[in-house]
């Protein structure tokens, strides 16, 4: 349970916040590279840690980030003109290029030099993995991109998609690296059936609903062990990364190379986040058969309303519940992963009011990432800077679930299988 300062301090990333100030040092998922699919096309709004923004794929093919406001008179620069390696307000014609610098200022005379003296406020941007990337923090402490890697295998290894969800960012993260709920949430009431849907080991995860956790911090952020009893002499654990801030990488199938997925939850702002989803293999590509299935059978890929990246199952909705798949099939009734997790989620509120609630021992891995967030507030406000903005090499690590004698240590056992040695993965 935390205080409710607390609950503030770990909530709150607007400009000047503290938290906010801590996840401006890393590397963010901006946008789909496919939202920004020509070069001098229609500018796409963005809502990062409560900053309205611009993103704009300009004549050469490079990504700006600026401010939604003009600085002239604050005109939208959604309408801006996207022309000649510039975004230039309809308004009264200024423009712009990627660094915030105003190249042109027409409603001024010639002789004018106003417009060296004028800029807009503009991120970084970079892309890679299929992802237009920002750095909003201070210039001089920019670090490398993450090296996960399902940036870097290519296009046809991997499917990414995002989902509007309507909570703080963090009950979301929690979420994703609390392995107990997988026995209840995302199960069938017919244990042969789950049996064929997850593979031999989701029987485990039917068998015992209440594992036991154990967390080690590393670099990166977090690695969460839930032990659950498999056969008399072994056990079944899956263990979960967690990469700070808001990173998950979901234990999959005991079979190496095979297909894993994760998570990024991105605040919009304090009330709502980007739910991002990735599957990837470093193995071989998808087929278009695996691509479809992904995204409209009911994985992690929630299904959107036409045209949108918002969900199709949502709160207005009540995340379209079948009471009657509930009494005879599933266990929520609630159709596909994401939508079980995000209606969970959700419906905590915007900003769960933590004082409210009682954990236990299978809330292991969340007290242990908050302990971190906090420790990360505090060495900020001390001067010293988060440790995981700046340890890209150590994000090349990979999910895994392994079924081990009981009297193996499952941080030893796992250490090869978790390393991302693909041939994708930087040298």
């Amino acid at each position: 349970m935390l205080t409710h300062q607390d609950n503030e301090l770990l909530c709150r990333v607007g400009p000047g916040t503290p938290m906010g100030e801590v996840v401006r040092r890393f590397w963010v998922p901006a946008a789909l590279t496919e939202e920004l699919p020509e070069n001098d096309g229609a500018p796409v709004r963005l809502r990062i840690f409560g900053e309205d923004l611009v993103a704009f794929r300009q004549t050469d093919g490079t990504v700006g980030l600026v401010a939604n406001a003009c600085p002239h008179r604050g005109a939208s620069m959604f309408f801006g003109r996207n022309e000649e390696n510039g975004l230039r307000c309809v308004y009264h014609g200024w423009k712009f290029d990627t660094e915030g610098n105003c190249t042109d200022m027409p409603n001024e005379p010639a002789e004018s030099n106003f417009k060296h003296k004028i800029r807009i406020a503009s991120y970084p941007a970079e892309e890679q993995g299929g992802v237009v990337w920002a750095y909003m923090g201070p210039a001089d402490k920019k670090p490398r991109l993450p090296q996960m890697e399902w940036m870097l295998v290519p296009d046809s290894h991997r499917v990414i998609s995002k989902c509007h969800q309507a909570c703080n960012w963090v009950q979301a993260v929690e979420g994703g690296i609390d392995s107990s709920h997988i026995s209840f949430l995302h199960s069938t009431l017919n244990m042969e059936q789950r049996a064929q849907r997850g593979g031999p080991t989701a029987m485990y995860t039917v068998r015992d609903r209440h594992p036991r956790f154990e967390t080690v911090e590393t670099d990166y952020g977090l690695m969460i062990a839930a032990r659950r009893n498999a056969e008399e002499d072994s056990y079944y654990w899956r263990v979960t990364q967690c990469l700070m801030p808001w990173y998950t990488m979901i234990p999959g199938s005991t079979d190496l190379g095979q297909s894993i997925g994760g998570h990024a939850w991105i605040p919009i702002d304090d009330e709502n986040n980007w739910r991002w989803s990735f599957n990837w293999r470093s193995s071989g590509p998808y087929t278009e058969a695996e691509v479809h299935t992904m995204k409209h059978n009911g994985t992690i890929h929630a299904e959107k309303l036409p045209g949108s990246y918002m969900p199709l199952r949502n709160m207005a909705n009540d995340y379209m519940v079948d009471r009657e798949k509930q009494r005879k099939e599933t266990y929520s009734g609630i159709f596909g992963i994401g939508e079980q997790d995000t209606a969970c989620q959700e419906t905590m509120g915007h900003i769960y009011d933590r004082t409210k609630e009682h954990l236990g021992s299978a809330d292991t891995a969340i007290i242990a990432y908050r302990r971190i967030l906090q420790r990360m507030l505090r060495d900020l406000a001390a001067g010293v800077e988060p440790q995981s903005a700046s340890a890209a090499e150590s994000f090349r690590v990979l999910s895994t679930s392994v079924v081990l004698p009981r009297d193996r240590q499952w941080v030893e056992s796992i250490q090869d299988r978790i390393k991302a040695t693909s041939k994708y993965m930087p040298v």
